[in-house]
């Protein structure tokens, strides 16, 4: 045999192995999206500017809501705090200022989140009710639910108790009805 016409009896079984591969993965996509397990971007439903309009306002009912309660409670910490130290009941050394600062700055983190999602919500309901075809505010309603995602983490880094659970993931289900509203991608659970 000559050299050139031995290295061509090898590479063409190879290239047909490769072009049958690549023609398998083809196939197996296409048979995903035919059936719809394909990875896709969400699609907006159709709904009434009313109807998105009630799913505005019930986010920022809820924001407002998420937003009261952490205000009481850093009041209730602060009163009960001062009142152990007035009638002298303390339990054990107290918190160390390494430990104070930690708590603040998660604390922080979330006014500042939670600030922002004010915000971004706000800028929504005003650029909403100034449009007529509501899609056009897509764009800030993706800045909720990134505005969203910095309370998502800033609640998995602390522990803020049952109620602000509570009150979070009746938010989280507010944003997100309003995410696929618009097909954007909801926050995760």
């Amino acid at each position: 045999m000559t050299p050139g016409l031995d290295t061509l009896t090898r590479v063409v079984p190879l290239l047909t192995k490769a072009a049958m591969h690549r023609s398998t993965i083809v196939l197996l996509f296409a048979g995903l999206a035919v059936i719809g397990l394909a990875p896709t971007r969400a699609a907006a439903q159709a709904l009434p500017k009313p109807q998105v309009a009630s799913l505005i306002a019930r986010v920022e009912n809820n924001v407002d809501e998420f937003r009261n309660y952490l205000e009481k409670r850093g009041e209730n910490a602060r009163d009960a705090g001062s009142a152990a130290q007035s009638s002298g009941r303390r339990k054990g050394q107290g918190a160390t200022e390494s430990q104070k600062a930690r708590a603040s700055n998660k604390k922080d983190a979330l006014d500042d989140a939670l600030g922002e999602l004010n915000q971004s919500t706000n800028r929504l309901r005003r650029k909403f009710d100034a449009t007529d075809r509501w899609i056009e505010t897509k764009t800030e309603v993706e800045r909720v639910v990134d505005d969203g995602r910095k309370i998502n983490q800033a609640l998995t880094r602390g522990s803020y108790g049952a109620e602000a659970a509570r009150l979070w993931a009746a938010l989280r289900t507010g944003i997100n009805d309003l995410a696929r509203a618009y097909g954007v991608q909801p926050l995760a659970i």
